[in-house]
Order: structure tokens, then sequence, then C-alpha cells
């Protein structure tokens, strides 16, 4: 299923579809003054789920009809996509079943198994073959897609909606990427209202597809190994969303690991923000001055980290 860039009237639909069951999240200045150009942080870690995924996953729920539904509900996920779905079924009354990472963070695993989903744990390759296939055996009602859906990148554009709404003079907006349908949902609303900000991809050294197949001008596969960064490091641009991206963003900004907990750590120290390895990876491009000047808003996509992992980021070390 190739995907088509978000429809502005969409988007708005889709805006008035989730309104009372995810947060319009604050867009809040970065308490780093001695920068010079303005951050502003889209705080979407203080969703319900801990993720910007409540958004694809109600509308993609909501839209679809009684009888797509009566058997339940599934998805596969490195984690956040999990958490959301599993909300969205608790809060709908429907049954729901996981595919997940053998090693997803415990957060996010603590997470589902309190919504009461059940949860499928497969490798890493296995994941990202059933999120190609959409297939898995025994697997029953309606599956969700957690980024090449064309009512999951509606529901991701109403962050760009609310950006707009909230800061209409934004110069450049920071979205970290992993599958590609959040991209190119904020991407799709921000360049309907205002064609001039630039839209870039967050990435990390471990894992940089969209980097690369942007260079080349096709997609483009990587080296990549897992890290304490999830959720965003792949090894390949997926086919059904690279014509979008392709078109859509501006380009990529590539973090290291050490840059990135550098903007966990400031995030928590001047904002009081817990931001994930993810999240804050749209921050720190733009710490480190690859993003440019002007007013830059930094889409902090969820705040699901391991506790440990966070403390050993405070007190100035490295995850493993």
């Amino acid at each position: 299923m190739q995907l088509q860039p978000a429809n502005l009237a969409d988007i708005y639909a889709a805006s008035e579809r989730i309104r009372g069951y995810v947060l319009r999240t604050p867009l809040v200045r970065l308490n780093a003054y001695d920068k010079p150009f303005d951050i502003y942080l889209k705080l979407e870690n203080l969703q319900p789920s801990g993720a910007f995924k409540m958004r694809g996953a109600f509308n993609a729920m909501l839209s679809a009809g009684e009888e797509e539904l009566q058997d339940g509900e599934w998805t596969v996920s490195s984690g956040n996509m999990a958490i959301a779905v599993a909300y969205a079924a608790r809060e709908l009354n429907l049954p729901c079943t996981v595919v997940v990472t053998e090693d997803l963070p415990a957060k996010k695993l603590a997470a589902i198994n309190t919504l009461g989903s059940t949860v499928v744990s497969v490798p890493w390759d296995q994941m990202l073959e059933v999120a190609e296939t959409r297939t898995y055996p025994g697997m029953s009602g309606m599956f969700f897609h957690p980024f090449a859906d064309q009512t999951v990148m509606n529901g991701n554009g109403t962050i760009g909606l609310e950006i707009i709404e909230d800061l209409p003079d934004v110069d450049a907006i920071t979205v970290p990427y992993g599958g590609g349908g959040f991209a190119a949902g904020v991407a799709s609303a921000t360049k309907a209202l205002r064609p001039k900000t630039k839209v870039y991809a967050a990435e990390i050294e471990t894992g940089a597809p969209f980097a690369a197949s942007y260079l080349a001008g096709e997609p483009t596969q990587v080296d990549q190994r897992n890290t304490w960064v999830s959720g965003i490091s792949t090894p390949r641009v997926f086919t059904d969303v690279w014509p979008v991206v392709r078109d859509l963003l501006d380009g990529a900004v590539v973090s290291s690991l050490a840059e990135v907990a550098e903007a966990v750590k400031l995030i928590a120290e001047e904002n009081n923000v817990i931001a994930e390895g993810a999240g804050a990876a749209a921050v720190a491009p733009v710490l480190a001055g690859k993003v440019g000047t002007g007013k830059v808003v930094c889409v902090v996509s969820g705040g699901n980290i391991d506790s440990e992992k966070f403390i050993t980021i405070l007190e100035g070390g490295l995850p493993d």
C-alpha cells in the first residue's frame, strides 16, 4: 500500500475525531538562552500513553467500521505504537494483541501489560518482516500498521496543525524518523499551511536510512544496530513511505548517541521534561547547530525511557 501525502482536510477531520481522546500538547520554549536561535519543544511525551502514537492509533480505530473491529485488533511495534493501540483498545473496549521486539524496554512492556493487551515477542528482524508483510501466524482482527497507514498518518498530521497554530512563523521543525509515517504526517500539514517552513528527519548515527536514501535519491540499505535509543533506528526506508518523505522532507539531521544523551540531560535539567532517546533525537541536532537559526520546533515524540537509563544520563553517563 503506497501512501500519499496527507490531505489537509483529512488532517483537520482527524483533529476533530480524536478530540477528547488525546491531548493537545503544549509548545514550550527551551530554556537555553545562550543559543543563536529559539528552540521550542512540542511535548508529545505528555500524552497518556507517553508518546505521539496515540494520535494515529485513535484516528485509525475511530475511522474503522464496527464489522472491521468485531474480532479486535492487532499491531506490530518497537514499543510506542503497541502502547498506543493497547491504550485505545482499552478505551474502546476491544481485544488487542501486539507483536513487539524481544528487547522491548521494560517501561514500555510494563505499560502494555498494564493495559491488558496480549503480547507476542519476536526478534528484531522478524518484527521488521511483520511490518512489511502485515501478517503473523494466528492473528485475527483488524491490523493497524504503525506508520504506513493513511489514517495513522492523518492523525500524526494533527501535530503539524497545532505547531502552526501556536507558532505561525516557525522556520524549521525536526521530527524523529523511524518508519517515516510520523515525519510524513507532520510535514504534510506543515507544508500545506506554511510551505517555507523546513521539516527535517531526525536520525541517529547507528541507523540513519533516510539520510542515506535522501542523499542517494532512492531507498538505501544501511548498517544498523539497536541501542538505548529505541524506535527510530532501522536499516532501510520502507518503500510504501519513501515517495512521500522524499518529496515532503527537506533532508535529515543525524546525531551521535552522546549528543542525544546530552539533549536528554539538558531538557530535563532546564525544562523538567523527561524524553526518551527518540524524543531527544529531535533536540540534539538543533543544539549542535545542524539545523540553522531562527525559530525551530523539536517534536519530543515520547518520554518512555527506563528509569535506570535516565538516571545514568543525568549522572553524565551513556546507557548501554
